[in-house]
């Protein structure tokens, strides 16, 4: 897969994401040294291949949530994927960033 140095900046972070944690589009981007970059995190994630080994789904909003997708099959997806990684999810559909967000 062809990629731009910032995406491989972007997959770095996103592979040190520890199982059981988070972290949001704009930490992701903060660490990988692309501050107000958020938006460019999620174009990277949403290019990679189905069959790929970088834990996209440990990547939410802001807020503790799973972004709308152009498929909702793969919200869907990625919250299964974080419940087997123990992570839980409040009545509004929230994570608890305090509780599950990485602290890089």
């Amino acid at each position: 897969m062809k990629t731009n140095h910032n995406y491989d900046l972007i997959y770095s972070v996103v592979m040190s994401i520890p199982k059981g944690r988070v972290a949001t589009y704009g930490q992701v981007a903060d660490i990988a040294g692309l501050p107000r970059h958020a938006r460019q995190v999620g174009y990277a994630l949403k290019v990679l291949p189905d069959d790929s080994a970088i834990p996209w789904h440990r990547v939410v909003n802001a807020r503790g949530e799973i972004s709308q997708r152009f498929a909702p099959v793969s919200e869907k997806e990625q919250r299964i994927l974080l419940e087997e990684e123990g992570i839980t999810f409040g009545p509004q559909g929230r994570i608890s960033l305090a509780e599950f967000q990485w602290d890089f």
